[in-house]
């Protein structure tokens, strides 16, 4: 006899690699995360209900197709902050301003020191 659970999860919490620690850590802080536990190996970040672990660890590829989505209440204040925090200046990373996309969501793209690739998405509609 099986008894069948209901599983649930309340959030998924990714480990984002990174070439440069002390780099990154700053660039997360000036984006706006809050840092909690870091003992120069792993740093944990959360905004909101919003938490990841940055690890001082280098993925070769994780430029090439590593891509977190950012869930967010209102896309264009994350815009005005990146634009003036100037993160693209003081870090050399990748930003496009928000666009509507076809899947339902106005979206801006920034890459974060190493590459990664943040979706910052609000819902349309």
């Amino acid at each position: 006899m099986t008894v069948e659970t209901a599983l649930t999860a309340t959030t998924v919490a990714p480990f984002v690699p990174c070439d440069d620690f002390a780099l990154c850590v700053r660039f997360y802080e000036d984006l706006g995360f809050k840092k909690g536990h870091d003992d120069g190996r792993l740093a944990i970040f959360e905004c909101g209900g919003a938490r990841f672990f940055l690890q001082n660890y280098r993925w070769e590829s994780a430029s090439e197709n590593y891509m977190l989505t950012l869930a967010v209440d209102d896309v264009e204040s994350w815009w005005a902050h990146i634009k003036a925090a100037d993160l693209v200046g003081r870090y050399g990373v990748r930003a496009k301003p928000p666009k509507d996309e076809p899947w339902g969501a106005r979206v801006l793209y920034l890459t974060d020191p190493t590459g990664v690739l943040w979706h910052i998405s609000q819902r349309l509609g």
